[in-house]
C-alpha cells in the first residue's frame, strides 16, 4: 500500500517542489494538501483530484491515522510547531528547511522525535541538485586527491525588496539570506566534509529599504584542514562560478544553476523524459591548466529524497537527511552570526 501523504502549505515550496516529487514516487500517494488560499485550493483540485483539500491543518490533526507522513512547507515560524504536532499525533514528519528559526529549537524537535519515536525528515533537496552530486562523486573518486578549498555559490540579482515573511526582521521568520540560500550552502558543505570547526563571516544589508541580510559570506574550517567559502547574494549583478572544487590533484569548476527548479515550474516532474538533464554547454572543468577537459553533470534526482524516505518509514533505511545535520548547520548560522557581530573567527562548539 502507498503511504499516504498530507502536505501543509502549496505555495512555491508545496506546489512547485513537494507535490510533483511526492507524486512521481513509487510507494507514496498525495493523499491530502492543506492551503487557506481559495486560488490554491481551486490548483490542487485541478492538478492532482484525488487528494483531499483542507482549509485548515486542524482536520488532519482530527483523524492523523489517516496518514502516514505529514509534510510541513509552510513559513518558517510555523515548521516546529506543525512538525511537533505531527509527532505528538502520531505521524512522522518531513520538514522544510531551514527546519527551526534556531538550533535550540531544532534541538527540542529531535528530542520530542526521539521520545515519540518517530522520524523528523529535514528537506535539503539540494543534496540532489545535478552539479553538487557531481562534486560529491568526483571527491570520492579520488581524482581531486584531497580536498583543500570547496568555492560555492547560490547568487542572484533580485535589487529590489519584494514584501513577505522572508525579509521579516522578526527572529521567528528566521529571514534573510542566510537562512534561506545559506541553508542550502552550509547543508552541502557539511554533508560532504563534516562539522566545521571554525566559522567566519561577513553578513551585509545591501538593498534600500531591506531590513534583512541579502550579502554573505562563509567561511568553514573543517577537521583534515578542508576549507569552505560560500556565497549567498541577492545583490550579484554577475555571477561566479556554482562550484570550484581546489584539490591536490586536479580542480573541477561549474556555472550556473541545476535545472530542476526550472523545470519543476514549468510543470515537468521527474517522469518526464529529460527532467533533471544538464545541457552538454552547462557541463563544468575536470582538471588542471593546460589539461582540462568538460565533465557530464550527474542527472539531477530531488525525487530520491522521498524515495529514500519511502525506504526509510518501510524497510528501517537511514534518512536521506538527519536532523542531526540539520542542527548542525543551524548552529553554523548563528556562529556566523555572531562571526559577523564581532568581527572575529567562532569555534563551532564554544558558543
Amino acid at each position: 500500500m502507498d503511504l499516504r501523504v498530507a502536505l501543509i502549505g502549496y505555495g512555491t515550496g508545496g506546489s512547485v517542489f513537494h507535490a510533483p516529487l511526492i507524486s512521481s514516487v513509487p510507494g507514496m500517494r498525495l493523499a491530502a494538501v492543506v492551503t487557506g488560499n481559495p486560488g490554491r485550493q481551486e490548483a490542487v483540485r485541478e492538478r492532482y483530484p484525488e487528494a483531499e483539500v483542507f482549509g485548515s491543518a486542524d482536520r488532519l490533526w482530527s483523524a492523523p491515522e489517516g496518514y502516514d507522513l505529514v509534510v510541513v512547507t509552510a513559513p518558517n515560524r510555523q515548521h516546529v510547531p506543525l512538525a511537533r504536532t505531527a509527532l505528538t499525533s502520531g505521524v512522522p514528519v518531513v520538514v522544510d528547511k531551514p527546519v527551526a528559526a534556531s538550533a535550540a529549537d531544532a534541538r527540542s524537535l529531535a528530542a520530542l522525535s526521539a521520545v515519540r519515536g518517530l522520524p523528523v525528515f529535514p528537506f535539503h533537496n539540494r543534496r540532489w541538485d545535478g552539479d553538487y552530486r557531481t562534486v560529491r562523486r568526483l571527491i570520492a573518486s579520488g581524482v581531486l586527491g584531497d580536498i583543500r578549498r570547496l568555492e560555492s555559490r547560490f547568487e542572484r540579482w533580485r535589487p529590489e525588496v519584494k514584501a513577505g515573511w522572508k525579509e521579516s526582521t522578526d527572529p521567528r521568520d528566521a529571514g534573510g539570506i542566510l537562512f534561506d540560500l545559506g541553508s542550502h550552502l552550509v547543508d552541502q558543505a557539511v554533508a560532504l566534509f563534516g562539522r566545521p570547526e571554525r566559522v567566519f563571516a561577513e553578513i551585509d544589508t545591501r538593498r534600500g529599504g531591506a531590513g534583512t541580510p541579502d550579502d554573505v559570506f562563509v567561511a568553514l574550517a573543517h577537521p583534515g584542514g578542508t576549507r569552505s567559502h560560500l556565497w549567498m547574494s541577492a545583490t550579484a549583478a554577475q555571477f561566479g562560478p556554482r562550484f570550484r572544487v581546489l584539490g591536490s590533484r586536479g580542480s573541477y569548476t561549474v556555472s550556473g544553476m541545476d535545472a530542476q527548479e526550472e523545470q519543476l515550474r514549468e510543470g515537468l516532474t521527474p517522469k518526464d523524459p529529460g527532467y533533471g538533464i544538464a545541457s552538454p554547454d552547462a557541463h563544468g572543468l575536470l582538471g588542471v591548466p593546460g589539461k582540462e577537459a568538460a565533465e557530464p553533470t550527474e542527472p539531477g534526482a530531488y525525487h530520491d529524497f522521498y524515495a529514500s524516505v519511502v525506504r526509510a518509514l518501510r524497510d528501517g533505511a537511514p534518512p536521506p537527511v538527519s536532523l542531526a545535520d540539520a542542527i548542525t548547520g543551524l548552529e553554523v548560522i548563528e556562529a556566523a552570526v555572531r562571526s559577523a557581530g564581532e568581527n572575529a573567527v567562532v569555534a563551532l562548539d564554544d558558543q
